[in-house]
């Protein structure tokens, strides 16, 4: 995800507040490194237990199977949870990836080439939303997330009574880093410049400048061209040390050994922990961003009906279950929860579902509106000021 990328009235309104008051101090045993729990809950999926229960199957049309087309986040759902899917209703998923949420928007923006279901950021929401962009859901034909999903996932501020979306996963962006390679442990940004260890930063600029705005004390959310201009010259200054832009694949770097640190979504370094236990993620001391990411329907899908039945299919306690576990991000289904299918090892993991003390460090990205065309420029500033 990458990827990504956890916020809501609920957790996003609660989080809000507490950014409202003002930080606090690091509380290094809340956000250490844990990779002995972290290794063994994502080494483990989901155990096999009886699949949901079909609501009915799509009848073929000229002998051919329905087909739902799914644009999603790379590495971003369990093994099976297509498959099943498929089995279950008797269509074919056409399933597509992306490797940020400016590449979700220009694409829906420049027309829907066929797409029925789309997972954007809370951010992104908020801006799709606006560019009219996303179909209405109708909360009568999702049950299971009436039924399942946690009340801070209800209701968010970024889409008032879910009226277009509901959450998918939610986690955090942190610095991950190769110990063996690296030498020292990272606690922050102050600690990522070492020479002669290549890192990789996001190439989406809400992502990658919201992380370096908080490092310089500044507003992630700033529309302040100074601010992005000093991000911009913080960048520029250790440009030497940065060899690329990732496109939501920052852990596949870090894991074939190409850079020593990369700038990543919380769950897609924890997928790679489990074949290396030199790898580490850490919330930077200066704090970080938070995501939830989210299943709409975009406008002129040709399938909404059963867009929505995927939908109520994914917050089947179960299926939720295991796509949680399987990419190491945080479940917005408390049923999930409630009923033990959460590994709780990630349950008890702060780096996964972070402690209250932690979650005052976190912020949440919001809509900008016009200044993105400011965050769009200097972005490409900096990409042409690294050489990339």
């Amino acid at each position: 995800m990458i990827k990504r990328p956890f916020l809501i009235l609920s957790f996003v309104t609660a989080l809000l507040l507490v950014l409202a008051a003002g930080q606090i101090a690091p509380n290094k045993a809340a956000y250490g490194a844990t990779e002995a729990a972290t290794t063994s809950a994502m080494s483990a999926t989901f155990a096999a237990t009886d699949a949901p229960t079909p609501v009915a199957t799509e009848a073929a049309v000229d002998g051919q199977k329905p087909v739902l087309n799914v644009y999603n986040w790379t590495t971003y759902i369990a093994e099976d949870t297509v498959s099943n899917f498929e089995k279950l209703y008797n269509v074919k998923v056409q399933y597509d990836t992306y490797g940020s949420n400016e590449e979700l928007f220009a694409k829906l923006q420049a027309g829907n080439p066929g797409y029925d279901v789309v997972v954007p950021g809370d951010f992104n929401v908020q801006r799709m939303i606006k560019a009219g962009l996303l179909e209405d859901l109708d909360l009568k034909n999702l049950p299971n997330f009436t039924k399942n999903a946690g009340a801070r996932f209800k209701n968010p501020d970024y889409d008032p009574d879910n009226k277009h979306c509901v959450a998918y996963q939610w986690g955090t962006m942190g610095i991950a880093y190769n110990i063996k390679k690296v030498g020292h442990e990272i606690t922050g940004w102050s600690d990522v410049w070492t020479p002669g260890h290549p890192m990789s930063l996001f190439n989406s600029n809400r992502e990658m400048m919201a992380g370096l705005l908080i490092a310089l004390g500044k507003d992630p959310n700033t529309t302040n061209r100074a601010d992005l201009d000093a991000v911009k010259d913080y960048v520029l200054k250790h440009k030497d040390l940065i060899t690329s832009f990732h496109d939501d694949d920052g852990q596949t770097k870090l894991a074939r050994g190409e850079v020593d640190i990369v700038w990543e979504w919380s769950g897609d370094i924890f997928q790679v922990m489990a074949d290396n236990p030199d790898i580490r993620y850490v919330i930077p001391s200066e704090g970080t961003m938070s995501f939830t990411d989210n299943l709409c329907i975009p406008k002129g899908a040709k399938n909404k009906a059963l867009a929505e039945k995927f939908i109520n299919y994914i917050y089947d306690a179960k299926v939720g279950a295991s796509i949680s576990n399987f990419i190491g991000y945080g479940s917005p289904n408390q049923a999930a929860i409630d009923q033990g299918l959460i590994n709780i090892d990630a349950l008890t993991n702060p780096l996964i579902y972070p402690p209250a003390e932690l979650v005052k460090k976190l912020h949440g990205i919001l809509d900008i509106g016009d200044a993105q065309t400011m965050y769009d420029e200097v972005f490409a500033d900096i990409k042409a000021g690294v050489g990339q």
